[in-house]
């Protein structure tokens, strides 16, 4: 796993699924052995795993499959089935709506597990903290679009595909791949989308499907829609989109450091594929961020430190206040929120929550920003995180707060003394 913050373009001209999403990050170097482990840890069963290489376009790529028994099976790879024939195994009962095989096992049976289960079996796998985190905001974001689509409360969602095993074997697979690749930057700028219907669960449904078309609306993805009939968009891949999206802006100019091929089951015009890079902006690079600002006169301080605890939490880039003097000579603070654009609404939502403030001002910004990365490295005192800017050539070197003072008070040296050692152990 490389020790520095890594920035994630995913080129999504074929759309996204659960299963091209983890074949590209493990094209991208996700340590499959680390993966292994991870699903063999989960309470779940049905399910073995195989990565190949395969070819589509007669390019090469990787692809991840989840083998499912028979009771697990899902069809969701059989295009005549997907696309409204009926499967040449499986037959209508005619006492029940299921489909079932001619040995009679429902082969849409699954275990309709609710958010609560799903939750529950993530939390009990042998997970990073950081994929528990990324795994779970997927189902939650599925919860809500399945929420919204049925008309009922989110603690009444049960999921059908989406509770299957091969999706939450996927789910969890990418969580555990974008951790191990340490990525906190993703870079979408949009998802290409079929069109025609679809089978699932309730019966066939126009593309995109409903879920698809919920996360789009609530997380501001922006959809192309293409003239290729059938899904290229999945539920599971619009989810994971909307989780570990950051920007939907691409650099000016940025250097490619390695390149990792998904390829997807299904068969369209177009090859099923996702491209997902590891880039680095060029140096000096122009961004846009976003300002949000407001004045608060009657909120406490402990109101307003918890207030930048969860802002930050949340993706903030940056939280801080002002004191200023409002009407009738009033103290109080102007609170101010620097983020990505992607991040306005949430960030919004958490201001009106958590303050007494009634309008928030936000305001685009352009700024020029130096390539930069985090790095972990050697001192004499131990370990200590550090941020490496480049100008002109020449390397800065800026020690972590946090790496100072651990380091401080595990050796009892002053502020002063250890930051002059790590600064000297960058250069």
């Amino acid at each position: 796993m490389d020790a520095r913050n890594q920035i994630l373009y995913l080129e999504c001209s074929s759309g996204i699924s659960g299963d091209m999403t983890v074949a590209a990050l493990l094209d991208l170097g996700a340590d499959q052995e680390v993966l292994k482990r991870a699903l063999q840890s989960l309470p779940a069963e049905g399910f073995q795993t195989a990565v190949t290489r395969v070819k589509k376009s007669g390019l090469d790529m990787c692809d991840f499959h989840v083998i499912l028994d028979a009771e697990h099976e899902n069809y969701d790879h059989d295009m005549e089935y997907l696309h409204g024939y009926e499967h040449p195994h499986i037959h209508k009962n005619s006492h029940s709506h299921e489909h079932k095989t001619t040995e009679a096992v429902q082969v849409h049976a699954h275990e309709h597990r609710g958010l609560p289960e799903i939750l529950h079996m993530i939390g009990h796998g042998a997970l990073t903290e950081g994929a528990k985190q990324t795994a779970s905001r997927i189902f939650q974001i599925l919860a809500e679009a399945e929420a919204k689509a049925h008309g009922v409360p989110i603690d009444e969602v049960h999921f059908h595909e989406v509770g299957a095993v091969d999706s939450i074997v996927d789910i969890v697979a990418v969580a555990v791949c974008l951790d191990n690749l340490n990525i906190t930057e993703v870079i979408i700028p949009k998802l290409n989308e079929g069109q025609g219907t679809v089978r699932c669960q309730h019966g066939i449904l126009p593309v995109p499907v409903p879920a698809v078309i919920n996360i789009a609306e609530a997380y501001k993805i922006p959809i192309q829609v293409t003239e290729t009939e059938g899904e290229l968009v999945t539920p599971t891949g619009a989810a994971i989109a909307a989780a570990i999206r950051t920007s939907g802006k691409l650099p000016d100019t940025f250097t490619i450091e390695r390149v990792g091929m998904g390829a997807g089951k299904r068969n369209y015009d177009r090859p099923s594929m996702l491209r997902a890079m590891l880039i680095r902006p060029g140096a000096g690079e122009q961004d846009r961020i976003y300002k949000l600002e407001t004045n608060i006169d009657d909120c406490n301080g402990e109101n307003l430190g918890y207030t930048m605890e969860r802002l930050m939490e949340e993706g903030a880039r940056d939280v801080y206040y002002t004191p200023i003097y409002m009407k009738k000579n009033r103290p109080a603070y102007q609170l101010n929120v620097i983020c990505t654009e992607e991040d306005v609404k949430r960030l919004e939502q958490i201001v009106f929550e958590e303050t007494t403030t009634i309008g928030i001002r936000k305001m685009p910004m352009e700024r020029t920003i130096l390539q930069r990365e985090t790095r972990v490295i050697q001192t004499p005192l131990g370990e200590a995180r550090v941020k490496v800017c480049c100008l002109n050539g020449r390397r800065r070197c800026f020690p972590e707060y946090s790496s100072i003072t651990d380091l401080c008070r595990k050796h009892g040296r002053s502020y002063g003394e250890v930051y002059r050692m790590i600064q000297n152990a960058c250069m």
